[in-house]
């Protein structure tokens, strides 16, 4: 079997569509296929982007040629859909690579209630985030405002490690206030958002009353987030051939 004939099967399996990162832990495994190379995932990179077989969705997400006009509409929203409902699929989206992100490095992930319904690849956020309920940290009133981060990593202790504000259409100084308000913990924010954004949210950060969190804040846009998704699973494939 050649190579980009096992990524056309594996992307078969999932539906038609796929994450780099997902291709990267799953095409390696398909058998009688010689890579010859040092750098396959580079080479799965260079697959997807023939465009006689396969299309790119969204960062980090590809597609069949063949199953366009197949794909489901929270992969693939059509320009019937309601720009609004296309942002909440969006939106998910980039909850959904946080969430798969922070599984591989070993955090419990969590998304606020409100969010475990939407979709995300085939299945709906609650069902690939591993936390169902909320640790209770600290003090009521701040558990209340962490409850509706977008998404929550926790660490072994139980305590937030890094909370992720995903910002497609709405106000970042919203999510700049909740930050404000667990300043007091050892925790690492991220505002996630087009780069197109970047300006809007330095000017806002710059506010005197964002002056505690400044230095802790970090913004990462899109195409980062799905860089990083890839190589974590690059990461996570070469150790789990390992033995420790």
């Amino acid at each position: 079997m050649k190579q980009h004939e096992a990524v056309i099967k594996v992307m078969k399996q999932n539906g038609g569509f796929a994450t780099l990162g997902y291709l990267n832990q799953e095409v390696l495994k398909v058998p009688d296929v010689e890579w010859k190379t040092k750098t396959p995932f580079a080479s799965i990179r260079r697959i997807v982007q023939d465009e006689r077989f396969f299309f790119k969705i969204k960062p980090g997400l590809w597609a069949l040629l063949s199953h366009k006009n197949k794909l489901p509409q929270d992969i693939l929203p059509t320009d019937m859909m309601p720009k609004q409902e296309q942002e909440l699929f969006n939106h998910s989206y980039y909850q959904g690579l946080l969430v798969e992100v922070g599984k591989l490095k070993r955090y419990e992930t969590f998304v606020p209630n409100q969010d475990k319904n939407k979709r995300f690849l085939g299945k709906t956020l609650g069902e690939i985030s591993s936390q169902t309920d909320f640790y209770q940290f600290g003090y009521d009133h701040i558990v209340r405002k962490a409850k509706t981060i977008d998404v929550c990593w926790f660490n072994v202790r139980k305590m937030p490690s890094v909370l992720f504000e995903v910002e497609h259409s709405t106000d970042i100084q919203n999510s700049l206030l909740k930050f404000v308000e667990l300043q007091d913990f050892n925790t690492n924010f991220f505002i996630v958002a087009d780069k197109a954004r970047k300006a809007e949210y330095t000017g806002k950060l710059a506010l005197n009353a964002f002056d505690p969190i400044k230095e802790r804040v970090q913004f990462i846009d899109y195409d980062k987030l799905s860089k990083w998704h890839t190589k974590t699973f690059e990461i996570a494939s070469v150790e789990n051939s390992l033995i420790f």
